[in-house]
């Protein structure tokens, strides 16, 4: 769904274009004090020189802003200033709404963009609301954005019976920039009247091109300033209370627990375009919770990061997407070399036996440290380091407490560099990343590599002047150490499967100490005009591993797709804008095994009355699949098809509606299929609430149980490979409202029921490799007692017969947070976060959502209370 349109939204969608590209503008030295109130009374916002002439890129691309828009620029030894008139024939129709910073709704407001390095890829991001909520963020890639970075600068706003005013004061330390005697940047401004859906801008990408930074027109006239080289500590306090339900006998836990802490951030200009960023006893907790998730599958899950240190500034460390503006996959598990949430993640040791156990949530982080800038002023560079800490978890067996060593003293490293080169029309870059672990418990060897290091090329060119052909792509390779127990346990898991007993070119190696692999994607893509063309090739070796401080979830893959699609940018009787796109893909494993390939359609629009609908439709054909039997032989996938469509009325109604569908069809045994609806209501200017029920319904004719040892089973290499026919029926919601006080003050409210049942049923094994056959188990060969389904695989023959639990499942949850911000001083922020989870599983002997619902809402509930505050100092 598409929601809280803000700038950024539209910068990452490559919005702009370049009528005004040759032009230049100047700025002011400023002789007297501004004060920045929203009003522009000052002299120099009468005598500067004014810049005007914004144009539509949307809804009548190229033609004049239907309303006038002046701005002026000065600047002191401190900051640069903007003062900003924009004219309104109706200034009662202006929407002006609160909302909480970077989450602007549908709402008028004004954004300008610096390219302060004057690289012509990359910039900082300012904007006000006609309300005065703040948005801040960083371009990069020409075309791409990221609203993570938060600056710290004011602004005000003023609305009038002319329209409305706005200043902006911007720091010169919350910039980057070369020392030279006179400056010359790039700037670009955006206004948004909401009422019209107009977007107009001082230079403007047409609709169906590419580049943003690149077509900035250039602003002169600073001279005398330097590139500061300033101090910021950002010290914090937080108290931490739990309020939790632990059994009676529980050695380790009360009901109520009390935890203070302290520590600071500090942020260090080294150089003139070298930033350091470190910590002192650092604050990683996430403030928002992580959804629940029922995972059945062999692939881990992946988490968005949302811990502050390592969401600002994260694109820094993006590998391998620079150049293209777009990068597709179908069923490409594309590496992400570095992916912060391994640092700080829970305890990866195996816990010895036990009755009760007090193992951290998380591994704490001792320190973090990370450097970013321009290094010679032409390679952007990111560099972090981390150490976290040795856990130790206490644990009880029969009344005896002891201790374990859970996660060794553990070092993360990851170097990032980049450079433009010949006007960006080609780039260069290079990634690397190193795991080292010290071992005070050496049974954990068992459980996680000595050392991990990765390393990885990329680059782009452009193949005409035009850049409308772009040449992307990336290499890289892995390499792990550790005891032979370990490296036999990863060539077994899910990324790799070297057991597999039908493979002809890779095996288990129990004596192997080490694993090394290779990884490589090429992309050529036509990105300008209404005709683009998409295309990729892509590798992972079968030893290829990045897991230590990466996330990938499929090795040994060969992987292509070929794409084109037809844009139509310009309204029509109908559509506002529409593109029809279609590709086919394929992927084989390194022993050439056919394992998926299929044909995919894309059709979106937007109506004149700015509702949108998006279809698609894929339809894979029969394929090997490799991954069914985890480690087992290969069997076979059957044909399939699948679609989903989603409908999403004009979001600048009061009420706004996003109805989704969808769904995948094998046979009338194995389907899945769903529906959500997203509602979003706006009952007064500064409140905003969003309710997203949805439920699914999925038929499984092959779901995983288990694998069974047997001697006997020949036709299946010595193991019989339990499966069953499962029906699931999940049932989840997301709840949220924004309530927004002022600009610097907001109340956060998020909650998850979900609901999600499994039944199995119809119990089979394998029949034989490299089929989509089983052999199912009689009522006479099952025997179910006391949980547990015993079987016995060939009645009377010589086999013995195995156990498994009843693997039915029935889970409740419901998490929720509620979080109030305050931000008392530019930089400064008091928080106050209630966080609640309950759950239950309890097994029904049929799926009742009334009672699953009883279930949870009786269940107990976990509370916990954090207050933290902030002080932001400038040294």
């Amino acid at each position: 769904m598409t929601k809280n349109k803000s700038m950024f939204l539209i910068l990452l969608l490559a919005v702009m274009q370049a009528s005004a590209a040759s032009s230049t503008y100047k700025a002011v030295r400023l002789t007297e004090k501004i004060v920045v109130d929203g009003i522009l009374s000052e002299p120099i916002w009468e005598n500067a020189p004014a810049i005007s002439g914004l144009l539509q890129r949307n809804p009548e691309e190229g033609e004049p802003a239907t309303q006038k828009t002046f701005v002026r620029i000065a600047y002191d030894e401190d900051a640069i200033y903007f003062g900003v008139r924009m004219l309104d024939t109706a200034p009662d129709s202006i929407v002006s709404r609160l909302s909480r910073r970077d989450n602007l709704s549908t709402e008028d407001h004004f954004a300008l963009a610096i390219d302060s390095y004057h690289d012509h890829r990359s910039g900082f991001i300012f904007g006000l609301s006609a309300g005065g909520t703040f948005l801040d963020g960083v371009c990069y890639n020409d075309d791409w954005s990221d609203d993570t970075w938060d600056g710290v600068w004011d602004g005000k706003v003023r609305i009038d019976d002319q329209g409305w005013t706005t200043e902006f004061c911007i720091p010169f330390s919350q910039l980057r920039f070369k020392t030279q005697d006179e400056h010359i940047w790039g700037i670009n401004f955006l206004r948004v009247i909401a009422r019209r859906n107009e977007e107009s801008w001082l230079v403007y990408t047409p609709k169906g091109s590419a580049g943003f930074v690149s077509r900035f027109p250039e602003l002169t006239g600073i001279k005398g300033i330097n590139p500061s080289r300033n101090v910021e500590v950002l010290p914090y306090t937080r108290l931490k209370a739990a309020y939790t339900h632990p059994e009676a006998e529980d050695p380790f836990h009360s009901k109520s627990e009390y935890s203070p802490d302290a520590g600071a951030d500090i942020k260090i200009g080294l150089s003139n375009n070298l930033t350091l960023d470190m910590t002192i006893n650092p604050d990683f907790g996430q403030v928002e919770v992580d959804p629940a998730v029922v995972n059945l599958s062999d692939i881990e899950t992946f988490y968005r990061e949302k811990r502050p240190f390592f969401i600002e500034g994260a694109s820094t460390y993006r590998f391998g997407q620079g150049g293209a503006r777009s990068y597709w996959g179908f069923n490409w598990s594309n590496p992400n070399f570095f992916y912060s949430r391994r640092i700080g993640r829970a305890p990866q040791g195996e816990e010895p036996d036990n009755n009760y156990a007090d193992v951290p949530d998380g591994v704490h982080i001792l320190s973090a440290a990370k450097v970013t800038g321009k290094l010679a002023g032409k390679w952007n560079v990111g560099t972090m380091h981390a150490l976290t800490r040795k856990e130790i978890g206490q644990f009880s067996l029969d009344s005896e407490t002891f201790k374990a060593e859970m996660e060794p003293l553990t070092y993360y490293g990851v170097f990032r560099t980049q450079r433009e080169i010949n006007d960006s029309r080609q780039g260069i870059g290079m990634v690397a990343t190193l795991t080292k672990r010290q071992f005070g418990d050496q049974r954990l060897r068992a459980d996680l590599n000595d050392n991990a290091l990765s390393f990885g090329l990329d680059g782009w060119t452009f193949l005409d002047t035009s850049k409308t052909w772009v040449f992307a792509g990336w290499m890289g390779g892995s390499h792990i150490e550790g005891t032979p127990d370990r490296m036999t346990a990863l060539q077994r898991s899910s990324r790799h499967y070297f057991q597999r007993p039908d493979t002809k070119n890779i095996s288990v190696d129990s004596s192997a100490t080490s694993l090394s692999g290779y990884a490589g994607r090429f992309h050529l893509n036509k990105q300008r005009g209404n005709v683009i063309v998409n295309s990729a090739v892509g590798f992972i070796s079968p030893g290829f591993e990045v897991n230590d401080l990466g996330y990938f979830y499929r090795a040994d893959v060969i992987n292509g797709h070929l794409g084109t699609g037809y844009l139509w940018t310009q309204p029509g009787k109908v559509f506002r804008s529409a593109d029809v796109i279609g590709a086919i893909y394929q992927s084989y494993d390194f022993e050439g095994n056919n394992i998926w390939r299929g044909v995919f359609l894309l059709w979106e629009c937007q109506f004149l009355n700015y509702m949108e609908v998006n279809a698609r439709a894929f339809f894979n054909p029969e394929t090997i699949n490799k991954y069914r039997t985890r480690g087992g032989p290969l069997t076979l996938s059957p044909p399939g098809m699948g679609y989903d469509a989603s409908f999403e009325t004009d979001n600048r109604k009061l009420w706004v509606l996003d109805l989704e569908v969808g769904g995948y069809h094998c046979s009338s045994n194995e389907w899945s299929s769903s529906i959500g609806v997203e509602l979003e209501w706006k009952p007064s200017s500064n409140v905003e609430v969003e309710v997203g029920p949805s439920i699914e319904f999925i038929r499984e004719f092959a779901q995983w149980v288990d694998v069974f040892d047997d001697p006997f089973a020949t036709r299946t290499f010595g193991n019989r490979y339990v499966f069953a026919e499962m029906e699931q029926t999940e049932i989840s919601a997301n709840i949220r409202l924004d309530w927004t006080f002022t600009p610097k003050l907001s109340l956060q409210l998020y909650m998850q029921p979900l609901i999600s049942t499994g039944d199995y049923n119809t119990f089979k094994e394998l029949d034989r490799p490299n089929s989509y056959d089983f052999n199912l188990y009689s009522g006479d060969q099952i025997v179910r007692s006391n949980g547990e389904y015993e079987i016995d695989p060939d009645g009377a023959g010589p086999a013995d017969s195995f156990s498994f639990e009843n693997p039915d499942f029935n889970y409740k949850s419901l998490r929720g947070n509620a979080v109030l911000r305050w931000e008392y001083k530019p930089g400064s922020t008091l928080y106050l976060v209630w966080t609640q989870n309950r759950w239950n599983d309890q097994l029904d002997d049929e799926f009742s959502f009334r009672r699953s619902f009883r279930h949870l809402s009786t269940a107990q509930a976990d509370n916990i209370f954090m207050l933290k505050a902030t002080y932001w100092w400038s040294l």
